[in-house]
């Protein structure tokens, strides 16, 4: 299976906090948040790995063009204004199915495996979508689920009494899904958030795969929360 990250934004909220590094070179247990991902990928078995950043980050890209990691590893350069566009970027090479993250989430690996496990055995649903009931985003998605087969019936960007869960910036996704990104940037949609809304409207199937928890490293004090987490 192919893998992908999307390491295209800024990081300015860390960079405001005294944060030198760009976000995928930010260390969490002493490893780049993007090294820690390929390696979490290639233990997974990937067969390739994806990343795209921005044109700005020349660091991070002269970085990634010196790593020699034992899978292929293939680097994108574009500024998108969007992790769904940045998606879109990467969409052709990705074959017929992708694990897709962002490169500021952290989880626990061995939560991960089962994950991927649990895609790969999937016949039913179009995507997997990692979820977590542990909140901390300043804007979280709120994930509407259905009965305990996990089926996603809605998205909300308010809590309310159908939402257990959050999204957790992790997309395990199928063809079809690709069909309705390609929809989504003709139409002009925004955002990962909408794309995933027209992925149901679209009549695809999600089901929800839940984590104990999954941290966003969007500021400073995330580092010391991700590192902690990981401690236990």
């Amino acid at each position: 299976m192919n893998y992908a990250i999307i390491a295209a934004g800024e990081g300015s909220r860390l960079i405001q906090e005294g944060v030198n590094s760009p976000k995928p070179l930010v260390c969490v247990q002493g490893v780049p948040l993007i090294d820690r991902l390929v390696s979490l990928f290639i233990r997974c078995g990937a067969s390739s790995v994806h990343a795209i950043v921005n044109e700005e980050m020349r660091e991070v890209q002269d970085y990634l063009r010196s790593r020699h990691y034992p899978v292929p590893f293939h680097l994108t350069v574009k500024s998108t204004p969007s992790s769904m566009h940045s998606f879109y970027e990467l969409m052709p090479y990705l074959g017929e199915e992708v694990c897709l993250a962002t490169v500021d989430t952290v989880f626990r690996e061995d939560e991960f495996g089962r994950y991927v496990d649990a895609f790969r055995h999937e016949e039913e649903a179009d995507g997997l979508m990692a979820v977590t009931g542990y909140v901390d985003d300043e804007k979280p998605l709120y994930v509407h689920t259905t009965g305990e087969d996990g089926m996603i019936d809605g998205f909300s960007d308010c809590p309310d009494g159908g939402s257990r869960f959050v999204s957790g910036g992790l997309y395990c996704l199928k063809r079809p899904a690709f069909d309705v990104l390609e929809e989504a940037v003709r139409q002009g949609v925004s955002r990962m958030r909408n794309y995933q809304r027209l992925l149901l409207e679209r009549g695809l199937k999600l089901k929800a795969y839940p984590f104990s928890k999954i941290i966003d490293v969007d500021h400073a004090a995330d580092i010391v929360k991700a590192e902690q987490f990981l401690n236990l």
